[in-house]
C-alpha cells in the first residue's frame, strides 16, 4: 500500500489520539495533529506519533467542538487541504465532520473499521445496516473526512524523546453559531471499555436492577469492567450509555468477554466479537451468543454467577 504525503488527525477526547495517530501513520509519511487542549496534550500528541501539531488552545467553555470547524478548515487549506482528516467517531466529532465536509467540499465516511490507499485515494471500510454488513467506499474528492471507531487500531508505543513542531492557531469565529447559555455536567461513567482487559456484559437475563450487585461482585473478583447490551443502557437505564457494547456503542478488544444472560444478536456481537476469548452463559441453549462463544454454558445466571464467585474466591 503506497502512502500519502500527509494525514491529519483530530479528537475531542484526547485519549483517542493514540489510536488515531497509529491509523494515520499507516496511511501517511507525515502526520499532523490538530489539538484542542493543554500544553501537556500537545506534547503527548507528539510523543504518540505526530510530526506537527497545530495547537488550537484550550477549549472555551462557551464554545462547542463544532465551532472549531472554520478554524480547522482554515488551517488545512493553508497547509494541505487535500490530505485526509481522521477524527474519533464521537457525537461531537461527527457533528464537526459534517460541517467540515461542507466547508471543504469533502467526501465524508463515518465509523471506519479499516483504511487503505488505492491509486492515491482513501478506501474506507465501515459497518452499516446495524452491523449486519460491511461497505467499502473510495473517497475521490480532493479532501476526505473520516471518523474512526474506537478500538480498531492498536496504539503505537509512546516515545517521550520524540520531537515535533508546534504551531499556534488563532480561533476563527464562525459566521453563524449557537449561543451556549449554560452547561450542566452529565452524570456518567469515565470508563473506557475499549481499553479494558476483562469485561463482563449483562443482558435481559438479569431480572432486576438490584441484581447488578451480584454481577458487580463477580467483576470485582475477576478484576473486570462491567458492560451491557443496548436494552440495559437505553431501555432500562440500569447502566450508563458508555457501558453499552454493540455496533453503535463500544467495540471490545479485551482478553476476556463474559456474556451473562445476553442473547447475542448481531448488533451486540459486533461490539463483543473483538474479544480474544468469549464465554457465554445463557439458559436458552439456542441463544445466538453460543455461535460466537469460545466457551458456552447453558444455565441460569442466578445459579452460575454465585457459583463462579465462590470458586474464584477460594
Amino acid at each position: 500500500m503506497s502512502k500519502l504525503a500527509n494525514v491529519w488527525v483530530f479528537s475531542d477526547i484526547n485519549d483517542r489520539y493514540a489510536e488515531l495517530l497509529a491509523a494515520a501513520r499507516q496511511l501517511g509519511d507525515n502526520v499532523t495533529a490538530l489539538v484542542l487542549g493543554t500544553k501537556d496534550d500537545v506534547a503527548q500528541a507528539i510523543s504518540m506519533g505526530a510530526d506537527v501539531v497545530y495547537d488550537l488552545g484550550e477549549q472555551d467553555a462557551q464554545r462547542r467542538t463544532e465551532d472549531y470547524a472554520d478554524t480547522i478548515a482554515a488551517v488545512m487549506r493553508g497547509k494541505s487541504a487535500s490530505a485526509p482528516l481522521l477524527l474519533s467517531a464521537t457525537k461531537r466529532c461527527k457533528s464537526l465532520a459534517a460541517r467540515l465536509s461542507i466547508l471543504m467540499d469533502a467526501g465524508l465516511v463515518n465509523d471506519a473499521v479499516t483504511l487503505n490507499i488505492d491509486d492515491g485515494h482513501v478506501v474506507v471500510e465501515h459497518r452499516f445496516y446495524g452491523g449486519l454488513a460491511f461497505g467499502a467506499e473510495k473517497i475521490v474528492t480532493p479532501a476526505a473526512i473520516i471518523s474512526v471507531l474506537a478500538g480498531v487500531f492498536e496504539p503505537l508505543a509512546e516515545d517521550l524523546q520524540r520531537q515535533g513542531q508546534v504551531i499556534q492557531v488563532n480561533y476563527v469565529q464562525p459566521a453563524v453559531t449557537l449561543a451556549c447559555i449554560e452547561r450542566r455536567p452529565k452524570q456518567g461513567s469515565s470508563v473506557d471499555l475499549s481499553k479494558a482487559k476483562r469485561v463482563i456484559g449483562i443482558g435481559r437475563g438479569l431480572a432486576a436492577q438490584d441484581d447488578l450487585k451480584m454481577v458487580q461482585e463477580l467483576a470485582k473478583v475477576l478484576d473486570a469492567e462491567l458492560g451491557c447490551s443496548r436494552p440495559i443502557a437505553e431501555g432500562e437505564h440500569w447502566m450508563e450509555r458508555e457501558r453499552y457494547i454493540g455496533v453503535s456503542g463500544v467495540l471490545l478488544k479485551s482478553d476476556l468477554y463474559l456474556a451473562l444472560g445476553i442473547s447475542g444478536q448481531i448488533q451486540h456481537m459486533v461490539g463483543g466479537n473483538g474479544a480474544r476469548t468469549i464465554v457465554a452463559v445463557n439458559k436458552d441453549k439456542n441463544a445466538p451468543v453460543f455461535q460466537y462463544a469460545d466457551y458456552g454454558l447453558v444455565g441460569d445466571i442466578y445459579k452460575v454467577v454465585p457459583a463462579l464467585i465462590d470458586q474464584l474466591k477460594r
